[in-house]
C-alpha cells in the first residue's frame, strides 16, 4: 500500500470513529451498536458493497425483562440495581433475551420468532431439580437454567421431544384399535376317569370266594365275562326255594324269582335255573360293563361280607382332563369354549376338545377353579393321572378398544398411557384397563379407537412429563439471587 493510501485509510478511520462517537453520545448507543455503526460508515467511505457488510442490528424493543451485570458476568437482577463499585446494571429488553437452544441454519427463524413473541415465565434447573428462577441463572456446574415459556406451561405434563431425540430413544407409537378381545388361557391339567363310566362290583349277601378268574389290575374285560365264583348260603337257599316253586307249580314263583334278583344273581343265571329246575351250588360274579380293571380286592378263599367291593372296573374309552384355571381368567370361559390339549408324554400331538363343565367352587389354597374337558380315548393312550397342558380361547365377539400391553404404565394405584399429540408432543393419560390377552390390554375408559399412543420408551416420557407437572405446581419462583 502506498503512503497516500495509508494516509487516506487513517483519515477515514478517524472520521468514522469521530462520527460514531458523536452519534453514540447523542443517541445512547451501546458499544456493540457503536462498532456496527462505525463499520457501516467506514464501508460507505471506502465504497465497500453494503451487502458484504454485516446486517445492522435492529434497535432493541419490548419491555425490560431483567438487568444484567455491566461486565457480562453471570449475574442478573429482576429489578434495577448497581454493582459494588456503583455502576448500574444494564436493562435487557424482550427482543434482547438470549436463547438457550443452539442457533443453526435450520432453526434460526424459529429461535428469532421465539425470542420475539414467546413469553418466558421462569427458568428451571437444567438437571430437573426443584429449583426455579425468574431470571437467567447458572447452576453449580455452570450450566444455564432452561426457559419455561407460557405456551409450554399451558398443558401441564405435556412433553415436547425433537425428532432426533425421538429416533435416538427408540420411541414407537401405535393406534388404539377396536376389535374382539382374544384372551388365550393356559392352565395345567390332569387326566381323570369319567365318573359315569366307573363300576364297583360288590355282593348283596355274605359269600365265600371259591375261585377268581385270571383278572388283575390293568386287565381288559368285556361285559358279561365271569370274574369269580362264589358260594353264598343265602343265595343258595333262595335258589332252592325258587326251584321248589317251579316244580310245585304254585303261583309263588314270581316272588321267589324276584328274591334272587334282589340278591344280585345275574339274569342269565336265573334263566339257567328256570330251564334246568335245579339250584346251583356256586354263583358266578359277572362283569357289568366292558373296561379296564382298576382295582381287585377279591382273593380266592376269602369271605366277603355283603357290600364289600371285590372289583372296580372303568370304561376308559372316554376320559376327562381337569384343568386348574386361575379365578382371574374365569370371566371369559363358558361351556362349549374350544380347548387344545397337549401332553408331555405325547410330544408333537394335540387333542381338540371343548369345556363340558366349570365346577362351582374355587380352591381356597390355590385360588383356581376346575374346568372339565372330555376327550375320546379309544386307543387307551391317555392314562389316568397323566399331566396335560390346556389352552383355551376365552373372550367374545364384541369389539373393545385395546392397545399393546407395553403401552400401559401400571403404578399399582393408577394406569397411564402416553398419548401422541403430534408435532413431537406427548401427554400422559389416565386409563381404566380391563381384560388382558395375546399381548393386548382392553381400555375401558381414557382413550378412543384411532388415537395414537406410545408403545416403547413410555417410562422415559412419563418421567419427563411428571417433572414438568411438578415444576408447574411449584410455588412462585424465587426472587433474584
Amino acid at each position: 500500500m502506498s503512503a497516500y493510501s495509508k494516509l487516506f485509510m487513517a483519515g477515514a478511520i478517524g472520521a468514522a470513529a469521530g462520527w460514531a462517537g458523536l452519534s453514540a453520545g447523542g443517541k445512547g448507543w451501546t458499544p456493540a451498536r457503536l462498532g456496527d455503526e462505525a463499520q457501516m460508515f467506514l464501508a460507505a467511505m471506502i465504497g465497500t458493497d453494503a451487502k458484504a457488510m454485516p446486517a445492522p442490528v435492529p434497535p432493541a424493543s419490548g419491555s425490560v425483562i431483567y438487568y444484567r451485570h455491566p461486565d457480562d458476568t453471570p449475574a442478573w437482577s429482576a429489578g434495577p440495581t448497581s454493582t459494588a463499585d456503583g455502576r448500574p446494571y444494564i436493562a435487557v429488553l424482550a427482543s434482547q433475551d438470549v436463547s438457550f437452544e443452539p442457533v443453526t441454519k435450520d432453526n434460526a427463524a424459529t429461535v428469532a420468532a421465539d425470542t420475539g413473541e414467546r413469553t418466558i415465565l421462569y427458568y428451571r434447573h437444567p438437571m430437573g431439580l426443584p429449583d426455579t428462577s425468574p431470571v437467567p441463572k447458572k447452576d453449580s456446574m455452570n450450566m444455564d437454567y432452561l426457559p419455561v415459556y407460557a405456551d409450554e406451561s399451558s398443558d401441564v405434563g405435556t412433553v415436547t421431544i425433537s425428532p432426533g431425540k425421538l429416533q435416538r430413544t427408540g420411541v414407537r407409537t401405535a393406534e388404539a384399535v377396536s376389535a374382539p378381545m382374544v384372551m388365550p388361557v393356559r392352565a395345567p391339567g390332569i387326566v381323570e376317569l369319567d365318573d359315569r363310566r366307573i363300576s364297583v362290583i360288590s355282593l348283596r349277601a355274605d359269600a365265600f370266594v371259591e375261585q377268581v378268574e385270571d383278572v388283575t389290575i390293568g386287565s381288559t374285560v368285556t361285559a358279561g365275562a365271569p370274574l369269580a365264583m362264589l358260594y353264598s348260603p343265602e343265595i343258595a337257599a333262595a335258589a332252592a326255594l325258587y326251584v321248589s316253586d317251579l316244580r310245585s307249580g304254585a303261583g309263588r314263583t314270581k316272588g321267589s324269582r324276584q328274591r334272587l334278583a334282589n340278591l344280585g344273581v345275574p339274569p342269565a343265571v336265573i334263566e339257567g335255573i328256570t330251564a334246568d329246575k335245579s339250584p346251583p351250588v356256586n354263583t358266578p360274579l359277572i362283569a357289568p360293563l366292558s373296561g379296564v380293571v382298576m382295582e381287585r380286592m377279591a382273593v380266592q378263599g376269602m369271605m366277603s361280607p355283603a357290600g364289600a367291593p371285590l372289583f372296580r372296573i372303568a370304561d376308559t374309552s372316554v376320559v376327562w382332563v381337569m384343568a386348574e384355571v386361575p379365578e382371574s381368567s374365569l370371566a371369559g370361559l363358558s361351556r362349549g369354549t374350544p380347548a387344545t390339549i397337549s401332553f408331555p408324554a405325547l410330544p408333537g400331538e394335540t387333542f381338540p376338545g371343548s369345556i363340558n363343565e366349570i365346577y362351582p367352587a374355587v380352591d381356597m389354597q390355590t385360588r383356581t377353579a376346575r374346568v372339565r374337558i372330555e376327550l375320546p380315548n379309544q386307543d387307551g393312550r391317555l392314562l389316568v393321572n397323566m399331566f396335560a397342558d390346556v389352552e383355551m380361547a376365552s373372550g367374545d365377539a364384541t369389539p373393545v378398544v385395546q392397545v399393546p400391553k407395553t403401552a400401559v404404565i401400571d403404578t399399582g394405584d393408577r394406569q397411564v398411557v402416553i398419548r401422541d399429540m403430534g408435532d413431537g408432543k406427548f401427554a400422559p393419560q389416565d386409563v381404566v384397563i380391563g381384560r388382558q390377552g395375546d399381548g393386548m390390554v382392553e381400555i375401558r375408559k381414557g382413550i378412543a379407537s384411532g388415537e395414537r399412543i406410545v408403545t416403547t420408551s413410555t417410562f422415559l416420557i412419563d418421567a419427563e412429563s411428571n417433572l414438568n407437572a411438578a415444576l408447574a405446581a411449584l410455588v412462585t419462583p424465587e426472587a433474584t439471587e
